[in-house]
């Protein structure tokens, strides 16, 4: 019998996201305390949110994927070595790119124009809980939102129109990578909202720096796959959590 997923991959993905779930929570405890109030039950709340949440949408992701032509290339491909050389430097390279446009758009168009009461560079968060929190945004969020929510609504759109040869329209990957992207940004509003009143600039602060992010990373996931996109995510937030703090901390 065939299976209707690679197990191997969904159980790595699965326990991966699970675990940056719980390596995510230095980061929010330092900038929210009630969560640093919780103590210990926080981390067992998290594994267990983490391992329900990233089971299903992993599972859904990796059904959908092959349907649409959307891949994991060194999870699931044969020559990974070389696949992995081919794709590390321009994932690098585009997660950074994108980390530099995220934070100019920050600095010059939100902090310098809006006058948005919130900044990346929050001197609460320890380098440590940085960096832990990178693996949790370039694979937990790249499951989610890519892997989850941008195939989702490719397969979906599909239904609508498909190409001659069955692939998916070119145009419903790219409403694709917008919803993801919208959504994306939406979802970083609770955690804002702990930070700061929720105004107009606030929401659309939210929305165009992460959907920087996310037409990059959905860009790479439809044209080199997921591991591309995740790669490229964790290099997008080594610019915006941890040097970006540093440089403004030294200038400050």
């Amino acid at each position: 019998m065939r299976n209707i997923i690679n197990w191997k991959t969904f159980f790595t993905l699965s326990v991966a996201c699970a675990i940056t779930s719980v390596m995510v929570i230095p980061y929010q405890a330092a900038l929210v305390p009630e969560v640093a109030e919780m103590g210990a039950a926080i981390y067992f709340i998290a594994l267990a949110q983490g391992v329900v949440i990233f089971s299903i949408v992993t599972f859904l992701g990796l059904l959908l994927a092959p349907k649409v032509g959307f891949s994991l290339p060194i999870l699931e491909g044969n020559n990974r070595r070389a696949t992995l050389k081919a794709i590390l430097a321009p994932s690098i390279l585009l997660g950074l790119l994108s980390g530099i446009l995220i934070v100019a758009a920050e600095f010059f168009v939100f902090q310098g124009l809006l006058d948005v009461n919130i900044s990346l560079g929050d001197a609460r968060v320890t380098v440590w809980a940085a960096f832990m929190a990178s693996f949790y945004g370039g694979i937990a969020e790249e499951v989610l939102m890519r892997l989850f929510v941008m195939t989702l609504f490719v397969w979906l759109l599909s239904k609508i129109k498909r190409n001659t040869d069955g692939s998916p329209a070119v145009w419903s990957i790219w409403v694709a990578i917008a919803v993801a992207s919208v959504l994306f940004g939406i979802g970083h509003l609770p955690l804002t909202g702990e930070l700061t009143e929720i105004t107009a600039p606030v929401v659309a602060r939210a929305i165009v720096l992460n959907g920087i992010g996310g037409v990059v990373f959905g860009w790479l996931y439809w044209k080199k796959g997921l591991e591309s996109a995740i790669i490229a995510h964790f290099s997008a937030d080594i610019v915006l959590h941890i040097i970006t703090p540093m440089v403004t901390k030294g200038l400050g």
